[in-house]
């Protein structure tokens, strides 16, 4: 049992899926597929239960994901500890409100652990305002959404802002359209039955995704909510579909039942601007660097 192979089964817990934990992780599927199987040869149980692409967590699975967390957060200590990185004073991060709630807590509690002279200021907001808000150093980095290539050809002044930064992609979400229980199932926007799509502000780029795939075949209406759950209470209604990551909707535990149409893989980019970057930013970027590619709410169970 390796710290690598820990990794990889911790990347592959929380994507639930070999080809998205790979990607994460910068490797071939085929070679995580053969590490997660050696450290369940080393363990002597199966950790996954395999369904088709879909990794779940056996019972034995669950009860290594502490240990394999701890580990992880272990090695992270040891290696300050031997290298330190000194940071001081406050850094200011940007993030969508999605990896807020779904992807940052874990790390958020860890690095405050670890550094807790550090002022950390969280400020949530749309992937453009981030995005521009690192250029005019309101942010000294932002994790957003990263736009598919056709939208980023469609925006060239959002591609050039983009280009302007160090980006680094941290997580890789799957964005649903979300719809009433009662919906029949949909192959594309023309199968929808609702009278208009629910999201988040204009700069959100899981909107402009949602925007997109409906403008093909419908023409929905954006309606503008403030927060996941009040698009998910719209959605109750039985008169709108909404957009949000997977993460999101399997973190809050909706009460009622939904349908979900998947419109396909998001990465979250760490954006920061080149050769101008305080010292807790260095030990902000360790923290994300080790826990990159797993679901960091996974640590806190």
């Amino acid at each position: 049992m390796d710290l690598s192979s820990i990794e990889i089964f911790l990347a592959v817990a929380g994507d639930r899926s070999v080809t998205k934990a790979a990607k994460a992780v910068g490797r071939a599927p085929s070679n995580v597929t053969t590490r997660v199987q050696q450290l369940e040869e080393d363990l002597g149980v199966s950790l996954f239960s395999r369904d088709g692409k879909k990794m779940t967590l056996t019972r034995e699975g669950e009860t290594f994901l502490a240990y394999a967390n701890r580990l992880v957060a272990l090695a992270l200590e040891a290696r300050q500890a031997v290298r330190p990185l000194a940071p001081s004073g406050t850094l200011r991060v940007g993030t969508m409100e999605s990896t807020a709630a779904s992807r940052l807590p874990a790390a958020l509690t860890q690095f405050n652990q670890m550094w807790p002279e550090v002022s950390l200021h969280l400020t949530m907001g749309a992937s453009r305002d981030l995005t521009r808000d690192v250029l005019s150093d309101a942010l000294d980095c932002a994790l957003i959404a990263r736009p598919p290539k056709t939208m980023r050809e469609q925006d060239s002044s959002f591609d050039a802002e983009l280009k302007a930064l160090e980006m680094e992609p941290i997580f890789v979400e799957e964005l649903l359209i979300v719809l009433p229980s009662g919906h029949p199932s949909i192959k594309s926007a023309a199968d929808l039955r609702v009278g208009s799509l629910a999201a988040l502000e204009p700069g959100c780029t899981y909107r402009r995704i949602a925007e997109n795939w409906a403008r093909k075949s419908s023409a929905l209406p954006t309606s503008e909510l403030g927060s996941y759950h009040a698009i998910l209470a719209s959605v109750a209604t039985g008169n709108t579909a909404g957009v949000m990551p997977r993460s999101v909707l399997d973190l809050m535990h909706w009460p009622t039942p939904v349908q979900t149409y998947q419109l396909g893989p998001v990465e979250t980019l760490l954006v920061y601007r080149r050769n101008d970057r305080p010292s807790a930013f260095n030990a902000f970027h360790e923290v994300l660097s080790v826990t990159k590619g797993r679901d960091l709410r996974l640590a806190t169970h």
